[in-house]
C-alpha cells in the first residue's frame, strides 16, 4: 500500500546564494544532489525575512500580519491553526523536530509541544539546552571559542538523530515530518573536521557590494553604517568562513535524512528550504531585515520525490506562503478558506506551468525584545518575474527593474518611464493588503509622494473585511445585526 509521507527539511538563515546548485561556492553536495534528482525553484521568496514571522507563514499558510506573529517573540493568534493541527485532525501523524520559534518566548522556545505534533518527538532548542550542563550551555552559544567539538554535541546532529528515529519507526504510516535545523544561524557551531574548511570570506557575486545606497531608504544607510559598510570601499562582502562552514556541515546532516528517506521511504515527497537569507554585507548590510534584496529575501526551495521530474528548474517567482497549501493538497485535503496561499502541486508536476501570481513580502519589526535593528520598520512589497516594488511606510520607497538591474542597484521609484508599471503594481499591493485583512492598512500606503492620483480619506476604502471560515468553524457575527455575517467583505453602512 502506497503511503503518503512528506518530509519538510529547513535550515535557518540560508540564502539561495549559500547553496551550490544556486551558483554558490559554498559546498552543499547533498542539497545539490537533491536538486539534480528533483525540482529547484530558482526564485522563491520568504514572506518576511525574520526567523519567527517567516516560520509563522510557513506553518500556517497565513501572512505574519494575518496570523499574529509579525515579529520575533510574538505567538500565533489563538484562532490560527498550524499544519500540524490540520493534518492531525485529518488523521495524519505529525512530527516536528527542531527550531520552532513560534511560542512567543525567547529564541530557544519553552520546550512545550504545541497541539498537533507528536510530543514524544518534540525537540525545540529549549529541549536541547535542558540536556546540557551550565558549562555546556555556555559552550553551545560560543561560536568564537568552541573548538574540537564532537558531532554528538551539536544541536543539528541531535535533531537528525531524532528525525531518523521517527522515519524508521513510522515508515509504514502516513506522516508529515518537519526537520528544522537552527544551523547555519549563529553561533554556527561545527564538528572539528569542518573548522578550517574555508580560509576566507565566501562570496559568489560581489556586484551588489558596490551599492552606495544613495537613493535608497534612510533605514538601509543606518543599517549599513551599523555594519561598518556604508563606504563600499571598506566592505568585505560575503559569508564569514565559520558561517559557510556551518552551512556545509548542516548539508551533511541533511544528507543523512535524504539517504534514509530514499532507502526506506522512497514514496515520500521531500522538500528543502530556509526561513530567510543573509545579506553577507552586500548592499553594505548584514543579517536580515526590511529589504527585498535577493541576498536577504530569496531562499532555496527544492522538491524531490515520485511526482517530481528529475533535474527540473522552475524559473518563475513563487512565495513560501504557498507551501502549506501544497502540503495539504499533497495529502488530499481541501484548501481551508482561511489560507492565503495556493498549492504548487501542479507546478511540481509541470515546471513550465506559471502560477500567474507575484510574491508578497512584509516587515514590521525584528523582535519585540530588542530596541535595535531599526525598531519599527513597516514594509509591504510585491515581487514579479520582472519587477520589485517595496513600500516603506516611514521611509523612501523602492522600485527595481530586475531584468535590467538584477542586483537592485538603481532605485527607479521616481522614474517616469516605468511609472505606469510601478503604479499598477502599487494597486496590486494595496489590493493584497485588503484581501489579507492587513491590520496595518490605511490611506498612508496609497498616498505615496510619487502617486499623485491618490487622496487621503478617513474611511479609506470604506469596507468591513471579516475572515471567511470553513463549514463547522465559528462564523463571525455582523456588528450591525448580531447575526452571522452573510458577506465577509461588504460596504460599511
Amino acid at each position: 500500500m502506497k503511503r503518503r509521507q512528506f518530509i519538510w527539511i529547513m535550515t535557518d538563515s540560508t540564502a539561495a546564494g549559500m547553496v551550490g546548485c544556486y551558483s554558490s561556492p559554498v559546498q552543499t553536495p547533498n542539497i545539490d544532489k537533491m536538486a539534480a534528482s528533483g525540482l529547484r525553484f530558482e526564485r522563491a521568496y520568504s514572506c518576511q525575512p525574520v526567523c519567527g514571522p517567516a516560520r509563522s507563514a510557513l506553518f500556517t499558510g497565513l501572512y505574519p500580519h494575518s496570523n499574529g506573529s509579525w515579529a520575533n517573540c510574538m505567538p500565533l493568534s489563538a484562532d490560527v491553526k498550524t499544519l500540524g493541527q490540520r493534518l492531525t485532525q485529518a488523521g495524519f501523524h505529525c512530527g516536528y523536530i527542531g527550531k520552532w520559534h513560534l511560542d512567543g518566548g525567547d529564541y530557544f522556545g519553552n520546550g512545550v509541544c504545541p497541539e498537533g505534533w507528536d510530543e514524544n518527538y518534540w525537540y525545540d532548542m529549549k529541549c536541547y539546552l535542558d540536556e546540557l550542563t551550565p558549562e555546556e550551555r555556555l559552550l553551545s552559544r560560543d561560536g568564537l571559542h568552541a573548538r574540537g567539538l564532537a558531532p554528538e554535541f551539536i544541536y543539528g546532529h541531535r535533531v537528525t538523530e531524532k528525525a531518523l528515529d521517527f522515519m524508521r519507526r513510522f515508515r509504514d504510516e502516513d506522516y508529515f515530518l518537519v526537520v528544522s535545523y537552527d544551523e547555519p544561524h549563529g553561533p554556527s557551531l561545527v564538528p572539528e573536521e569542518y573548522e578550517n574548511l574555508y580560509q576566507k570570506t565566501i562570496c559568489a557575486d560581489a556586484e551588489a557590494a558596490k551599492d552606495t545606497l544613495g537613493d535608497k531608504p534612510l533605514s538601509q544607510r543606518l543599517w549599513a553604517a551599523e555594519a561598518g559598510g556604508l563606504d563600499p570601499a571598506k566592505r568585505t562582502p560575503g559569508f564569514w568562513p565559520s558561517f559557510a562552514a556551518c552551512q556545509t556541515y548542516i548539508d551533511s546532516e541533511i544528507g543523512r535524512i535524504l539517504d534514509e528517506a530514499r532507502a526506506a521511504s522512497p514514496q515520500a515527497l521531500r522538500m528543502y528550504t530556509s526561513d530567510h537569507g543573509e545579506a553577507g554585507h552586500l548592499h553594505g548590510l548584514y543579517a536580515k531585515g526590511p529589504a527585498v534584496y535577493d541576498e536577504i529575501a530569496q531562499v532555496p526551495l527544492i522538491f524531490e520525490g515520485p511526482c517530481v521530474p528529475g533535474g527540473a528548474l522552475y524559473k518563475h517567482v513563487v512565495s513560501q506562503i504557498d507551501l502549506p497549501a501544497t502540503v495539504l493538497d499533497y495529502f488530499g485535503l481541501p484548501r481551508p478558506a482561511m489560507l492565503e496561499g495556493v498549492s504548487l502541486l501542479a507546478q511540481l508536476r509541470d515546471s513550465a506551468l506559471p502560477t500567474n501570481r507575484p510574491a508578497h513580502m512584509e516587515f514590521a519589526r525584528y523582535e519585540v525584545d530588542h530596541d535595535g535593528f531599526g525598531g519599527f520598520q513597516p514594509m509591504r512589497a510585491v515581487i514579479t518575474d520582472e519587477y520589485k516594488l517595496a513600500l516603506h511606510l516611514l521611509d523612501r520607497d523602492e522600485f527595481y527593474d530586475t531584468r535590467r538591474d538584477p542586483h537592485d542597484m538603481v532605485n527607479r521609484i521616481d522614474a517616469p518611464e516605468t511609472a505606469e508599471i510601478r503604479d499598477r503594481l502599487h494597486d496590486e499591493l494595496l489590493n493584497w493588503m485588503n484581501l489579507t485583512r492587513d491590520p496595518f492598512r490605511g490611506y498612508q500606503w496609497a498616498c505615496r509622494p510619487w502617486r499623485g492620483d491618490k487622496r487621503p480619506s478617513w474611511a479609506v476604502d470604506g469596507y468591513t473585511r471579516q475572515r471567511e471560515n470553513d463549514p463547522g468553524e465559528y462564523r463571525q457575527l455582523d456588528y450591525s445585526t448580531g447575526l452571522p455575517m452573510k458577506e465577509a467583505v461588504r460596504k460599511k453602512p
